[in-house]
């Protein structure tokens, strides 16, 4: 007997024939095969628990009077055992036609029993029924199993939708890529960044640089995540050189999965890029909210993460100096900073951009 180690794919049911009369199985595995069933022979239960290891036939007919090993043995075997086979039927065909016996055999989990001597008639009626009971089965749990990824597919959605407004919030700009690198989803400050076209933009094929080595760079990047084995936490980095002169953008990139998704249009790849020239600007009420401050001293404090001097502020303001030094002192006082660069390097580090940069 050869084992066959891969599910091939069968045009034609393959019934496991259980039978210690050699003229008896003679006799059913002609009759099968002239119905058009695949059949494999065991003489004894030993035997078909064997076959059982190696392969998976789609019915099992198996009588239960045999030496070493008997139908009852392998009918419980193959329930308490191989759950993989838990969908095959099992019918028995026995000599045993006493009602006690009959009752015997369905509790112990056989699907059919046929006495012997056996009608072929109805036991091909019986195969049949059975078969195309199982087919209904698998019918069913396919369409549930499609109805549960559609479900599944609508709720992933929904939350991705109410994402969305979030991610339009981060000061990074945020790409969404699916499994062929198209794009999905842009956020704000991503679209801005790419409809600059200076040093990265979209085409219809997804992501590109300005320049063609800077493209060919993101294709190996993106193909270096999605590799098998990679594992989970998978990035990659790179800066893209722009036409501009500008300093050049950073990408960063990772796959949000270990597995690629079952819709080929679900987002598998997230690619972050950051504009180094540009900083988050934060709202003033946000500022004061977080450390306390004064109106003029969130002002003060946001004029110096735009990179304005003490003097630029006073005159912005129509104050002296002075007036915005005093600011400054409360300033670090309430945001435990003790330098004017510390304090500066506070409201830029912000992961949102409450509101949009100017470009």
């Amino acid at each position: 007997m050869i084992c066959s180690r891969e599910a091939s794919r069968r045009e034609r049911p393959l019934i496991l024939l259980v039978e210690d009369e050699d003229d008896l199985r003679s006799d059913l595995v002609e009759e099968l095969q002239a119905a058009h069933y695949r059949v494999i022979e065991a003489a004894d239960g030993q035997e078909a628990l064997a076959i059982l290891d190696c392969e998976r036939p789609d019915l099992i007919l198996c009588d239960i009077t045999m030496p070493c090993l008997g139908g009852y043995e392998v009918l419980a075997d193959l329930r308490q055992k191989r759950p993989h086979l838990a969908e095959v039927p099992f019918i028995f065909l026995t000599a045993l036609a006493d009602r006690r016996d009959v009752i015997q055999g369905k509790r112990a989990g056989a699907d059919d029993y046929l006495v012997k001597p056996i009608d072929f008639d109805v036991l091909l009626a019986t195969i049949q029924a059975r078969l195309d009971q199982v087919m209904r089965m698998r019918s069913q749990a396919e369409s549930d199993k499609t109805a549960l990824l559609e479900l599944a597919a609508r709720r992933a959605s929904e939350v991705f939708g109410q994402m969305a407004e979030t991610l339009n919030r981060l000061a990074a700009g945020v790409i969404l890529l699916d499994s062929t690198e198209r794009i999905v989803f842009v956020n704000a400050v991503a679209r801005q960044i790419l409809d600059e076209d200076d040093g990265l933009a979209m085409s219809p094929g997804g992501l590109r640089g300005s320049f063609l080595q800077e493209s060919q760079a993101i294709k190996q990047l993106l193909k270096c995540i999605d590799e098998p084995g990679a594992g989970e936490g998978r990035a990659r980095g790179l800066a893209l050189r722009r036409p501009s002169g500008r300093r050049p953008l950073l990408l960063f990139a990772c796959a949000l999965t270990s597995e690629r998704p079952r819709d080929p249009t679900q987002p598998t790849f997230a690619v972050f890029v950051t504009d180094p020239e540009q900083r988050p600007r934060w709202r003033e009420d946000l500022a004061r909210d977080l450390y306390g401050l004064t109106a003029a001293e969130a002002r003060v404090a946001l004029s110096l993460a735009e990179g304005k001097r003490l003097d630029e502020i006073a005159e912005d303001f129509g104050v002296a100096q002075t007036t915005i030094t005093f600011h400054l002192r409360n300033l670090f006082a309430k945001t435990q900073t003790s330098r004017q660069a510390d304090l500066i390097a506070l409201f830029l580090i912000s992961p949102i951009a409450f509101d949009q940069p100017e470009r």
